[in-house]
């Protein structure tokens, strides 16, 4: 069931649980991610980064769309962190569901401009839009693109952001960061701040560098009003550790032995994230 995310993220803020926005970078994870939603019966977020649309090339979203088409689960092919005109047209083209449009590291006023001429553009063609407000940390190289300094979402100008852009879902920064936390960094979500947020925005919140943070954390998030949690880092270090683990074997060559084991552990890992965020048996809601 291919849906935009407008339409997903109503459903959990209505029911109070998060949808989990999956990065994918090659089609096997795609296979595992499918799997693994479906076992759950848990609608599910498709996330592509522009490095990540780049290295699968635009014609793997012809391939989600088909897979979404043929299932039960509700799916949104979601463009994350998308930083240009250029890049929101390719992806509308493409035949994503829903776009983000990331401005956080410009000023206000030109980051409103920026989502209001993005607004305009993907509702005309019923594409839902994420905006950001504030920004999130970097831990690595390998990690998406962050700020050295968090800085953290003002519930007031989120108010007013959403209400003069007209974003269907929102990214505060209330203290995480995109990738692995090295060892010895403890991150530490501001819930308070969160739950101020809450207060004066009415449309679904998302988080973005949901991988390695404390799971207590995560589920008081969810609770607190986080509808969407992006999880990138988490999956792919569970799915290339196993593949170095089976590549020790130098005989192994063909992908239908490598990968397996591969899916394997990463859907563990899916399978905690999806009963972590309440989204268990919640495709039966749509």
């Amino acid at each position: 069931m291919l849906m935009n995310m407008k339409d997903l993220l109503r459903v959990a803020n209505e029911h109070n649980f998060a949808v989990p926005a999956f990065n994918i970078s090659d089609y096997a994870m795609l296979n595992g991610i499918f799997e693994a939603v479906e076992e759950k019966q848990a609608p599910v977020i498709i996330a592509i980064h522009p490095d990540e649309l780049s290295h699968t090339k635009p014609e793997i979203i012809k391939a989600i769309t088909e897979k979404a088409y043929k299932t039960e689960v509700p799916v949104c092919i979601h463009l994350d962190h998308g930083s240009s005109l250029a890049q929101i047209m390719l992806a509308i083209k493409s035949g994503f569901t829903s776009v983000m449009i990331d401005g956080s590291s410009l000023p206000l006023e030109e980051n409103i401009a920026l989502c209001q001429e993005i607004v305009k553009v993907a509702h005309s063609v019923d594409i839902s839009v994420e905006g950001e407000l504030g920004t999130i940390g970097s831990t690595d190289a390998e990690a998406e693109a962050g700020e050295n300094e968090i800085i953290y979402t003002d519930p007031d100008v989120a108010k007013r952001f959403v209400k003069e852009t007209g974003v269907d879902t929102l990214a505060v920064a209330i203290g995480t960061s995109h990738g692995i936390y090295p060892e010895g960094m403890e991150p530490e979500l501001q819930l308070d701040l969160l739950k101020e947020i809450k207060t004066k925005v009415d449309i679904p919140l998302v988080l973005h560098g949901g991988s390695s943070n404390p799971d207590q954390e995560i589920g008081r998030s969810v609770e607190l009003g986080i509808n969407k949690i992006n999880i990138s880092s988490d999956i792919k270090a569970a799915y290339y550790n196993k593949m170095r683990e089976v590549l020790k074997d130098g005989s192994l060559r063909e992908p239908n032995t490598i990968q397996p084991p591969c899916i394997k552990a990463m859907k563990e890992v899916a399978f905690h994230k999806i009963e972590l965020f309440n989204t268990d048996n919640k495709a039966k809601l749509y």
